[in-house]
């Protein structure tokens, strides 16, 4: 390099990869609900839907992962999660146990399906933190804050944080909840947008439409949104105009392999 030439470097200070973004169920070719967030030496896999461990795997090893978030107990958010259990607890694969953070009435589902009393290695393997709206976390240099989202069991919103940067993502959440606090400003915002359509009194109040998660990130001044957790059934491109709608630009879809400098 020839002197006083500057070097033209680019660093990534928040890196999301989706693994999967199929709502509810694996799609063909999209695993459920599944990413994973890095900045610097730091890898935090978040929600551990079914499919997602395989997809995991092609990016990095499974034992460089620091902690799990996993929103809910529902199986598209956390099924996975037991597939990892598998390869750290009868390695050799990595330094365990693995900080998880999740909210309250998440371990027991999981523990019961693989019979875990208290003395069982699953305890061992993991470390449980339950995690309720208003907790903060840190991991290596990602600070994590959660809310409350508006969901049938008990759901975390989640915000993560490096370097000024920020990616806060809805986990499952219908409207109202703490979710529209939590992403108010976030340079990205990972937002659901299971339902399509104007909503009706018959809708399931659980989930959001596409329009309302443009609306949402619109009011929040997020710098970009990403759609996830749209239903394998639905045309996506149809969830993308709708949201366009609401937000005033063109929303992104989240889907596998998807990589994203925040």
């Amino acid at each position: 390099m020839a002197s006083g030439e500057a070097a033209a470097v680019t660093l990534f200070v928040v890196k999301l990869t989706v693994l999967g973004s199929s709502g509810g169920c694996p799609g063909k070719g999209n695993p459920a609900s599944g990413y994973l967030i890095e900045h610097g030496s730091t890898t935090i896999w978040c929600d551990a839907g079914s499919g997602t461990f395989m997809a995991l795997m092609d990016h990095v090893d499974p034992a460089a992962i620091d902690a799990v978030v996993i929103s809910h107990a529902h199986t598209d958010h956390c099924a996975d999660l037991i597939a990892f259990f598998g390869y750290m607890a009868y390695g050799p694969s990595g330094e365990i146990p693995v900080p998880v953070y999740l909210p309250q009435g998440t371990v027991e589902p999981l523990a019961a399906f693989v019979r875990a009393d208290g003395n069982h290695v699953f305890h061992m393997t993991f470390d449980f933190n339950i995690v309720n709206g208003g907790d903060t976390a840190e991991v290596g240099d990602i600070e994590l804050t959660f809310a409350d989202a508006h969901h049938p069991v008990p759901t975390v919103s989640v915000r993560f944080e490096a370097g000024g940067r920020s990616l806060a993502y809805s986990a499952d959440t219908g409207p109202g909840g703490g979710f529209p606090a939590l992403g108010l400003g976030a340079d990205v915002m990972l937002c659901e947008a299971t339902l399509q359509g104007e909503r009706t009194p018959f809708d399931y109040e659980y989930h959001l439409t596409s329009a309302e998660a443009g609306s949402l990130a619109r009011r929040a001044d997020v710098g970009r949104l990403i759609l996830t957790h749209v239903s394998p059934t639905l045309d996506t491109e149809r969830s993308i105009s709708e949201a366009a709608a609401t937000y005033g630009t063109e929303p992104e879809l989240a889907v596998p392999g998807l990589e994203i400098q925040v």
